[in-house]
C-alpha cells in the first residue's frame, strides 16, 4: 500500500462535530436524537472551539486535501504541529485589532488521541564528528515529540484516515544530567524551554520572520515526522513493530512526502541525513531516494515570504543538516557548471547559498533541487513559477514542473454550511454530485426553469436573513437584508487590496451625499480578517475600515443605502456563515500577486458572483463559467509588467481622477479621523509614493466595475440566473479534483471511490 504524507505547519481544521456527523452520514440522526433530548444541535455546535491551526489559505488548503485524500480513499497522513495556541483571536478595541491568546485547548480536545507509545526523540545543537565508520551528530539536545491523532473520515466510504500532530515534551533528565546539577528547581522549570516548541502557532501569511524558535518548530516536525514514515516502511505488515525491510531501494514506491511550502523542506536534508548517517546508504542511491519521494508546493511569489535563513543559525542548531545542505548544492553547481560553462551569475542565481553580508539558505532552491516535482497552484501561478521565481530551474529540469490547481472540499463548503442550497440541488440533480462535483453541470439546464431560478433566490434570502440575525444578536449591528451583501473576507495584505475597496465605498458615499435624491442600490459592505500582529500598514488598513464605518453609518441622509460592517475575528467557523449569505465575493489582488485563492471558489460554490482581477484561481473560474459570469476588471499580468517598465506613478492618477482624488484627500484630511487627523498619514503617503501593488492604476475600472455590479443586481432574475451558471461551473474546484491530480501525477497512486465495508460486517 503505498501511503502518502501530506507535510504542514498549518492545518485550519476549524469546527469536527458538524464535519464528522456528516461524512458519517450521521446528521439527521444525531438531529433527531438531541431534539428529542431537548437540546438544539445548533447550539450544542456552537460550543466547539475552531482549531485555528492556521493563518489562512495555506492552513486551510491542507484541511480541505486531508477531507478529499480520505473521500478518495487513499492511504494519507497528514503531519503538523499541536499547537497550543492557534491564530490568535482578533478583537477590534477602538477600532483597533488587538490581538488575545487562543486558549482553544483549555476544555480538552475530545477529537485527540494520544499515542505516548510512539513517542520519539528529537535533536537540536550539538557537534559533528567524522569518523572512519561514519558521521557522528554529537552532544545534542533532545526534545520528545509525542504524537496526538485525530480521525479524518472520508464521506460516506467507511475510510477513516490519520492527522498525527506532534506536541513537545521535556525528557525527564532534562537540564538534570549535565554536572552543573545546582538548581533541581530552576532545571524542572526550564523543562518549558523545551516544551516551548509547539506552544504557538507563528501568525505571519505571506511573510517570512527569521526567528530560531521558527527554525526549530520546522525541524521538529520533520525530524519526528520521516522517524514515523521509517518505522512504518520497516514495519512489513500490519500490526507488526518490529524492523524487517533492511534495503530501501522500494522506498519512493512505497512512501510519497508533499512539502507543503518551504515549511518542511528539512525533509530533504533530514531524509539524506537518515539514510547516510543511520542507514549508510550511499550518497547517490540516497539522494535518487530522496528526490524520488519528495515532491513541493510553492504557494506565493512575493519575495517576502521566501524563506531565507541565515547560515550561522544553522550551524549553531542543526549542524549537520548544513554539512548536507553544502553537499547537496555542491553537487547541484557542479552539474549546472557542467552545462553552462563560464555561466557565474546562472550559478550565484542558482545556488542554495545566497553569498552576501549574512549568508543564507534559500529553501525553495533546495525544494526544487530536492524534489521531482514542484508545483504551483493555479495555472497563472504555475506559469509565473516557470517564467520568473525559478526561471533557471525550469531551463534545466522543465518535466519537473507542474499546475496543481487548488480547491475545496464541497462537504464542508456546500453540504455542511449550506443545506439550503445543498437540498434543492439534490433534488434537481441527485447527490452524485457531493463527490464529483462537475455534476453540477447539469444545473445547466435549468438556468431558464422559473422555479429553480425561485428557489435559488429564496435559499440566498433566507441565508441573508439568518446572517442578519446573527449580526445583530452578537454585534448590535442592524443592517438592510434586501441589502446587497458586498463581502471582502481574508488575511489583511497590501496586495490583496482592502484599501482598493476602502475607496469604492469611500466613492458611493460622496456619491450618496452629493446627489442624495438618487436611487442608490443598497449595499452592506463587510470586511474581514486579520492582520499580522507585526504588520503595521495592515493594522493601519483595519482602522481605516472601522473609521469609515464609524462615518458612513452614522451619517443620516446616506440611511439603509450603505453600511460598513468590519467581520471580526473572521476563521473557519465565521467563513461558514458569512460565505452562504453574500452577493458578492471580492477578489481584487494586483494581477500576478495571488497565488490561487480558495475563498473565491467558496462563494461561487454558494451563489456569490464574483468581482475580481484576472489573478490566481479567478482566471481558471472565469474560463469556466464564461467571462460575462464575472465581473472581471483592472490590468493583466502584462499590463502590469509594462506599468513597471514605465514606472507606476500614483499622482498622475490622482491628478487626473476626481473622484479618487476627494477621497484620498479625505483620508488624509483627517476627515473619517477628526480626532486624529494625521492617522492615516502612513497609509496615504504608501498609496502616494511607494505602492507595489498599484491600488491607483485599477480604480478607475474598478470603480466601472461597480457600477456593472450594480445595474445586474437591479434586475434579480438576471442576476440569479448568473448565479445559477456559475455553481454549475464550479465543479473544477473541488478539492478531489486536485487531490486526484496530485495522486496521479505527483504520487504514482490511483484513487478509489470504492466504499470499504463497515467494521460491524464480518470480513469475508
Amino acid at each position: 500500500m503505498d501511503r502518502i504524507y501530506y507535510l504542514s505547519l498549518e492545518f485550519y481544521m476549524g469546527r469536527t462535530l458538524q464535519n464528522t456527523m456528516v461524512n458519517l452520514g450521521l446528521q439527521t440522526a444525531c438531529d433527531e436524537a438531541t431534539y428529542q433530548l431537548g437540546l438544539d444541535l445548533e447550539e450544542l455546535e456552537e460550543i466547539e472551539e475552531d482549531a485555528g491551526l492556521g493563518n489562512g489559505g495555506l492552513g486551510r488548503l491542507a484541511a480541505c486535501f486531508l477531507d478529499s485524500m480520505a473521500t478518495l480513499g487513499l492511504a494519507a497522513y497528514g503531519y503538523g504541529i499541536r499547537y497550543e495556541f492557534g491564530i490568535f483571536n482578533q478583537k477590534i478595541v477602538n477600532g483597533w485589532q488587538v490581538e488575545e491568546a487562543d486558549d482553544w485547548l483549555r476544555y480538552g480536545n475530545p477529537w485527540e488521541k494520544a499515542r505516548p507509545e510512539y513517542m520519539l526523540p528529537v535533536h537540536f545543537y550539538g557537534r559533528v564528528e567524522h569518523t572512519p565508520d561514519g558521521v557522528l551528530w554529537l552532544d545534542t539536545q533532545v526534545v520528545l515529540a509525542m504524537p496526538y491523532d485525530t480521525p479524518v473520515p472520508g464521506y460516506k466510504n467507511n475510510t477513516v484516515n490519520t492527522m498525527r500532530l506532534w506536541s513537545a515534551k521535556a525528557p525527564n533528565d532534562f537540564k538534570l544530567k549535565d554536572f552543573n546539577v545546582g538548581d533541581y528547581i530552576e532545571a524542572v522549570l526550564d523543562r518549558n524551554l523545551a516544551e516551548n516548541i509547539s506552544r504557538v502557532l507563528y501568525p505571519n501569511d505571506n511573510f517570512f520572520e527569521g526567528k530560531e524558535l521558527r527554525l526549530k518548530q520546522e525541524y521538529f516536525v520533520v525530524a519526528a515526522t520521516l522517524q514515523d514514515i521509517i518505522r512504518r516502511f520497516k514495519s512489513s505488515r500490519f500490526g507488526c513493530r518490529d524492523p524487517v525491510r533492511t534495503s530501501f531501494e522500494t522506498f519512493p514506491d512505497k512512501v510519497a512526502i508533499q512539502l507543503n511550502d518551504t515549511h518542511p523542506a528539512l525533509s530533504i536534508p533530514e531524509l539524506m541525513r537518515i539514510l547516510v548517517d543511520v542507514e549508510k546508504v550511499d550518497w547517490d542511491k540516497a539522494w535518487e531516494i530522496t528526490k524520488k519521494t519528495c515532491a513541493y508546493t510553492n504557494h506565493t511569489v512575493l519575495p517576502e515570504a521566501l524563506e531565507r535563513w541565515p547560515v550561522s543559525m544553522f550551524e549553531k542548531l542543526l549542524p549537520r543538516h548544513l554539512e548536507i545542505i553544502y553537499a547537496i548544492n555542491q553537487r547541484h553547481l557542479d552539474h549546472v557548471a557542467a552545462l553552462f560553462p563560464g555561466d557565474v551569475d546562472r550559478l550565484r542565481r542558482m545556488s542554495v547559498i545566497e553569498e552576501g553580508d549574512c549568508k543564507r539558505i534559500n529553501m525553495a532552491h533546495l525544494c526544487v533541487i530536492g524534489s521531482h516535482a514542484v508545483n504551483g497552484v493555479a495555472r497563472i501561478h504555475s506559469e509565473i513559477v516557470k517564467q520568473s521565481v525559478f526561471k533557471d530551474f525550469y531551463e534545466l529540469e522543465p518535466e519537473k514542473f507542474q499546475n496543481k490547481t487548488n480547491g475545496i472540499t464541497p462537504r464542508r463548503w456546500l453540504l455542511l454550511c449550506n443545506p439550503g442550497l445543498a437540498d434543492i440541488i439534490v433534488e434537481r440533480i441527485g447527490e452524485g454530485f457531493l463527490t464529483d462535483l462537475s455534476q453540477l453541470k447539469k444545473l445547466l439546464s435549468l438556468v431558464d426553469d422559473e422555479a429553480f431560478i425561485r428557489d435559488i433566490a429564496k435559499i440566498k434570502q433566507e441565508n441573508k436573513l439568518k446572517f442578519s440575525a446573527l449580526l445583530e444578536k452578537e454585534y448590535k449591528v442592524k443592517i438592510n437584508p434586501a441589502s446587497m451583501f458586498d463581502v471582502h473576507v481574508k488575511r489583511i495584505h497590501e496586495y490583496k487590496r482592502q484599501l482598493l475597496n476602502c475607496l469604492h465605498i469611500i466613492t458611493l458615499y460622496n456619491r450618496i451625499k452629493k446627489d442624495p435624491a438618487k436611487a442608490f442600490v443598497p449595499r452592506t459592505v463587510m470586511i474581514g480578517g486579520k492582520a499580522a500582529p507585526g504588520y503595521h500598514m495592515a493594522k493601519m488598513i483595519i482602522k481605516l475600515v472601522t473609521s469609515i464605518g464609524d462615518v458612513v453609518n452614522h451619517d443620516p441622509v446616506v440611511g439603509d443605502r450603505l453600511k460598513v460592517i468590519f467581520l471580526e475575528n473572521y476563521r473557519v467557523s465565521l467563513a461558514e456563515k458569512v460565505i452562504p449569505a453574500a452577493d458578492l465575493s471580492q477578489q481584487i489582488s494586483t494581477a500576478g500577486t495571488e497565488a490561487s485563492g480558495t475563498g473565491n471558489m467558496k462563494f461561487m460554490l454558494n451563489g456569490a458572483l464574483t468581482i475580481g482581477t484576472m489573478d490566481g484561481a479567478n482566471v481558471e473560474m472565469a474560463e469556466e463559467a464564461g467571462e460575462e459570469n464575472l465581473f472581471i476588471f483592472g490590468m493583466r499580468v502584462e499590463d502590469v509588467e509594462a506599468l513597471d517598465q514605465k514606472g507606476y506613478n500614483a499622482r498622475e492618477f490622482y491628478e487626473r481622477l476626481p473622484e479618487l482624488r476627494q477621497a484620498v484627500d479625505q483620508i488624509s484630511s483627517g476627515f473619517f479621523s477628526p480626532k486624529d487627523p494625521d492617522c492615516f498619514k502612513d497609509v496615504v503617503s504608501m498609496l502616494m509614493y511607494h505602492d507595489r501593488f498599484k491600488v491607483f492604476a485599477d480604480y478607475e475600472a474598478y470603480i466601472q466595475c461597480q457600477a456593472q455590479v450594480d445595474h445586474l443586481y437591479r434586475n434579480s432574475k438576471e442576476w440569479t440566473k448568473k448565479v445559477i451558471r456559475n455553481i454549475a461551473c464550479s465543479g473544477k474546484f473541488s478539492s478531489d479534483r486536485t487531490i486526484t491530480e496530485y495522486a496521479r501525477e505527483i504520487w504514482g497512486v490511483e484513487p478509489s471511490d470504492l466504499q470499504i465495508p463497515p467494521p460491524n460486517l464480518p470480513k469475508d
